[in-house]
């Protein structure tokens, strides 16, 4: 696994390449949250976001990672592929809503209304609790319930 702003770098290729050759058994993850640190995709990468097809020889497959059943579906795919072929990329787009770490609040390189745009349609809980409610699982009631019982638990925890 590694971040977008590492895809560039001539490690990853090296990686790909031995794997290729050897046909190993291995998912290279590329986590794209667009921002490698605090500089946005489109200044750090000349060939856009589109990391899975960088190698045409080495297959890839981009997916919404903040999706859990997508992510499921990708990875189990990807995992039987891999087995039986060799390595498969996967550019798992996501966002980051936090700065990148301490020395980043993640403040200065985006406004405060994309992050709360994003935090509406993209975190995966929220994503998540709208395809429970929209397939009638579970009722908006019994969703209050567990989370309550799961903040319950994480505190008695901590």
């Amino acid at each position: 696994m590694y971040g977008d702003g590492a895809s560039n770098q001539g490690q990853l290729y090296e990686s790909v390449n031995m794997a290729y050759l050897h046909k190993w058994p291995v998912l290279f993850v590329c986590e794209n949250n667009k921002y490698a640190l605090g500089t946005p995709v489109e200044r750090h990468s000349a060939g856009g976001d589109d990391f899975e097809r960088r190698l045409t020889w080495c297959p890839g497959i981009k997916f919404i990672a903040d999706d859990v059943f997508e992510t499921k579906e990708v990875t189990k795919f990807a995992k039987n592929y891999a087995i039986k072929n060799g390595p498969i990329f996967l550019n798992a787009e996501t966002y980051r809503f936090h700065g990148h770490g301490m020395t980043d609040p993640g403040t200065t390189y985006r406004t405060r209304e994309e992050v709360a745009e994003n935090r509406k349609t993209r975190d995966p809980i929220v994503v998540l609790k709208k395809k429970i409610l929209e397939l009638n699982v579970a009722s908006e009631k019994e969703l209050h319930r567990i989370e309550k019982e799961v903040k319950e638990r994480m505190e008695k925890a901590a």
